[in-house]
C-alpha cells in the first residue's frame, strides 16, 4: 500500500446560511490543516468545496501515518532532584511518573546553565486513520458559529442538521461518528434533480461525480464564475449590462448549487420610481441582479439563479416576476406619498429626534453643521447660503416613508425630492454627497456645496462625540468615528483644500458649549486624525520618517502637508540629502543638550574660525533665496541643499562646545540659525537616509 493517499471530508446538512458559507468553508479549511500540522501529517495541495448543503475538503497526497520521532523531555535541575543523601525528591519521582518511567531510567543533560534531568524516548507515528477523527472533530468545533442548534433527539450542535457524513482516506472510508453521524462513502446529489445516495470510492473524483451525476457544482469559484458569465449573457440578450454586485454575487452563489439563469421583467410604469429603490428592493429582497441600459438607465428587466432546470421555466420566470410586483408597488407608494410634502417640511419634526441626549436634537445638530458648512464653503470658493441651507435640509430625507423603508436610500432620496421641490441642482446633489464617502474607497463629493456639508458633518460629530468622552476604544466604534475621520481627510487631501483643520474643529467646539466635558478636545481630535492621516500616508508608499519629519512642523493644513511631503519626497533624491540629514540630525541632538538659554542672534565679532563665516554667509544667501520661493517648498529645499559644504566644514574645522561660554553660545546661536531654516519646510533631521518608500 502507497503511503500516501488523498483524503476527502464532506459533512452534509440542511441549507447553510448563504451570508455565512465562504466564512464557515475557509474556518473548516485552517481547522483541519492546523490539526494535520499539529498531527505532523504531510500532504499536498488542499481544495475547499461550498455548497448550500454541504461543507468539503480534498486533501491531496495525506501521509498514511506520521513519521516515527524522537522525544525529549526535561525535567528539574539535579540539584533539584536529589536531596542532600541522593535521594530523589517529589519533583524528580512526580517528573519520572509523567513519563512513565522510574527515576533511575532517566538520563542527565549537562548545559552552560547546570544539569538536568532528561527523558528520552523513540515514539513510532500513529496511523492517520486513528488522528483523523479528533482533527476533524476539532475543526468543527472552532467554526464561527455564533448559535448552534440541535435537531430531533440527537445531542450534537451545529449551525444546521446534519444528514451525511463522508470521509475517505485513499479508498478506506476513516471509521468515527462526528455529530451523531456515522461517516461513510456516500453523498448526495441535488435535492431535486438527485436526490438518492451517490458511493464515492475514489477522493479525486468527489467533483466530478457530483457535477455529472448528482448535478452540483460542488466548487464554489467555479459556480460563482459560472453564475457571472450566465448573468453577462442573459443581460445582453435583454440589450442591457447586468449590475453584478460582488456580495450579491457570493450570497446567490451560496443559494445554488445547479445555477439556472431565468430573465424576468416588471411594467414599465415603475420606472417612474428612483431607480436606486428597485434596485435595492430587486437586490436585498429578492436577490435579483438588475439590468441597465447602455446609458445606466434602469431597464424594467431583472436576472435571477433558480437552483433547478425546471420543465417549465416560464412558471418559473411568472412567479419570480408576481413576487417583484407587490415591493416595487410599495416603492412606488412610497414615493408618490413623499411628494406631498416638501423636504423642508420635515425640518421642525427633527426637533423630535436625538442625535446623542448631550449633544441635542438631529435639529440642533442640523444647524450646527449648517453654520459650519457655511464658513467652509467661504473660504473654499463655495455659495455660503446654499451650503447653509443644504446643512439645514441634510437630514430631512430621514423623516420620510422611502428613507424609512430603504434605509439605504438616504441622501439619495434627499437628492431626489429637492430636485422635485425645485431647489438649486447643486444644492440636491449636495444632500446625496452630505454622505460620500460612505464607505473605504467611495467616491467623494464634487460639488463645493456637497463638500462643505460633508466636511461639516464629520467634524461636528468628531468633536461632539470625543467631547463627551465617548472615543473608540480597541473594536468598539458606536459612532464610526474612524469613518469620519478618514472620510474628511480623504475629501481635504484629494481636493486640495486649504484649510486649517483646527481652527474647523474650534468652531465646531464653540458651537457646542458647554455640552462638551473636554476642554482640550480640539487637540485631542486633530491627534485622532493625524493618526489615520499617517496611516492613509503610509498605504500610498509614504514612509513614517517623511510623514513625521513633515508634520511635527507643518501647519494643519492637508493641501499645504502634502507640498510638504512632496518636496521631501524630492528632497531625499539630492546628492546632497544624506549628509545634510546627517548634519541635522547632529545639530538637533546638539541644541537638545544645550537646553534652552541658546541666543536668538549671531555675533560674527565672536568667530574664531574661518568655517564659522562662510557658514553664516551662506545662510544669509540661503535666507534670501527662500524669501523668493515661499509658496515652492521643493525649490527651497533645493536651496537648502546648498548648505551642506559650508556645514559640513564647520564641523570638521570647530568645536562647537567651546570652553569660553560665548564662544560656545554664539556657535549654537548659529546652528540654530541654520536649523530653522530647514524647518521652515521640514524636520529632516528625523529622516532616514535613502528613504522615501513605504516603511
Amino acid at each position: 500500500m502507497s503511503d500516501r493517499a488523498d483524503l476527502l471530508f464532506e459533512l452534509g446538512t440542511e441549507e447553510l446560511p448563504p451570508t455565512a458559507l465562504k466564512r464557515l468553508s475557509s474556518a473548516l479549511e485552517e481547522g483541519f490543516l492546523t490539526g494535520l500540522s499539529e498531527a505532523q501529517l504531510a500532504h499536498g495541495e488542499v481544495i475547499a468545496y461550498a455548497t448550500p448543503r454541504r461543507l468539503a475538503l480534498l486533501v491531496r497526497d495525506l501521509e498514511q501515518r506520521q513519521p516515527d520521532r524522537d522525544v525529549e523531555r526535561r525535567g528539574p535541575a539535579v540539584k533539584a532532584a536529589f536531596d542532600a543523601e541522593g535521594r530523589p525528591t517529589k519533583a524528580a519521582e512526580g517528573f519520572a511518573r509523567s513519563c512513565g518511567t522510574t527515576v533511575d531510567q532517566l538520563e542527565r543533560l549537562e548545559t552552560d546553565k547546570g544539569e538536568w534531568l532528561v527523558f528520552r524516548s523513540h515514539q513510532p507515528g500513529q496511523p492517520a486513520a486513528e488522528l483523523l477523527p479528533a482533527i476533524a472533530e476539532r475543526a468543527l468545533e472552532r467554526l464561527p458559529i455564533p448559535k448552534r442548534m440541535r435537531w430531533g433527539d440527537s445531542e450534537a450542535q451545529f449551525v444546521r442538521p446534519v444528514h451525511w457524513l463522508v470521509f475517505l482516506h485513499g479508498d478506506a472510508v476513516v471509521e468515527c461518528t462526528l455529530l451523531d453521524t456515522p461517516a461513510g462513502r456516500v453523498t448526495r446529489g441535488h435535492r431535486f434533480h438527485h436526490p438518492e445516495g451517490i458511493t464515492l470510492y475514489d477522493p479525486a473524483d468527489y467533483a466530478a461525480i457530483l457535477e455529472n451525476v448528482g448535478k452540483v457544482i460542488a466548487y464554489f469559484p467555479d459556480r460563482r464564475s459560472r453564475i457571472r458569465a450566465q448573468v453577462e449573457a442573459t443581460a445582453k440578450k435583454l440589450g442591457g449590462v447586468a449590475d453584478i454586485d460582488e456580495a450579491l454575487l457570493d450570497e446567490v452563489t451560496a443559494l445554488n448549487e445547479w445555477p439556472v439563469p431565468v430573465a424576468g421583467s416588471f411594467d414599465a410604469d415603475f420606472l417612474e420610481v428612483p431607480h436606486e429603490a428597485l434596485v435595492s428592493t430587486m437586490k436585498g429582497n429578492q436577490k435579483y441582479f438588475p439590468v441597465f441600459d447602455a446609458e445606466g438607465r434602469l431597464l424594467n428587466h431583472f436576472i435571477t439563479i433558480a437552483n433547478i432546470e425546471s420543465r417549465e421555466p416560464e412558471m418559473v420566470r411568472a412567479g419570480n416576476e408576481r413576487v417583484i410586483r407587490p415591493r416595487l408597488a410599495d416603492a412606488r407608494f412610497f414615493w408618490e406619498q413623499d411628494g406631498k410634502k416638501r423636504l423642508e417640511d420635515h425640518i421642525d419634526s427633527l426637533r423630535d429626534v436625538v442625535f446623542e441626549k448631550r449633544l441635542g436634537s438631529m435639529y440642533e445638530k442640523s444647524e450646527r453643521v449648517a453654520a459650519l458648512a457655511a464658513r467652509i464653503a467661504e473660504q473654499i470658493g463655495g455659495d455660503v447660503e446654499k451650503a447653509r441651507r443644504a446643512g439645514m435640509l441634510s437630514r430631512c430625507d430621514l423623516m420620510t416613508e422611502m428613507v424609512y423603508e430603504f434605509p439605504d436610500m438616504q441622501g439619495i432620496m434627499g437628492r431626489y425630492q429637492a430636485l422635485r421641490d425645485g431647489e438649486d441642482p447643486e444644492l440636491a446633489h449636495a444632500l446625496d454627497e452630505f454622505y460620500m464617502p460612505r464607505f473605504s474607497g467611495d467616491r467623494l463629493p464634487e460639488t463645493r456645496t456637497g463638500i462643505a456639508v460633508a466636511l461639516a458633518e464629520r467634524l461636528d460629530t468628531l468633536v461632539g462625540i470625543f467631547g463627551i468622552g465617548m472615543k473608540p476604544t480597541g473594536d468598539k466604534d458606536p459612532y464610526a468615528l474612524r469613518r469620519a475621520a478618514l472620510g474628511a481627510l480623504r475629501i481635504l487631501r484629494e481636493h486640495s483644500l486649504s484649510l486649517n483643520v483646527l481652527e474647523l474643529l474650534d468652531q465646531a467646539r464653540e458651537q457646542l458649549g458647554d455640552r462638551l466635558d473636554d476642554n482640550g478636545v480640539v487637540e485631542t481630535v486633530w491627534q485622532f486624525m493625524r493618526d489615520r492621516l499617517r496611516r492613509l500616508y503610509a498605504d500610498a508608499g509614504v514612509s513614517a520618517d517623511i510623514f513625521e519629519a513633515v508634520i511635527t512642523v507643518a501647519p494643519p493644513d492637508l493641501a499645504d502637508i502634502e507640498q510638504r511631503i512632496r518636496a521631501v519626497q524630492a528632497f531625499l533624491k539630492l546628492p546632497e540629502a544624506e549628509a545634510l540629514i546627517a548634519a541635522n540630525k547632529r545639530i538637533g541632538n546638539i541644541l537638545k543638550k544645550a537646553g534652552e538659554n541658546i541666543p536668538r542672534t549671531v555675533d560674527p565679532e565672536r568667530f574664531e574660525e574661518t568655517a564659522e563665516q562662510v557658514l553664516l554667509d551662506e545662510i544669509k544667501t540661503v535666507e534670501g533665496g527662500l524669501l523668493l520661493r515661499t509658496d515652492d517648498y521643493i525649490k527651497q529645499l533645493e536651496t537648502l541643499a546648498r548648505l551642506r559644504e559650508p556645514t559640513d566644514r564647520f564641523f570638521d574645522e570647530v568645536m562647537v562646545m567651546a570652553e569660553d561660554p560665548l564662544v560656545r553660545n554664539n556657535r549654537l546661536a548659529l546652528l540654530r540659525r541654520a536649523r530653522e531654516l530647514f524647518l521652515q519646510v521640514a524636520d529632516i533631521g528625523r529622516l532616514q537616509a535613502g528613504g522615501g518608500e513605504s516603511a
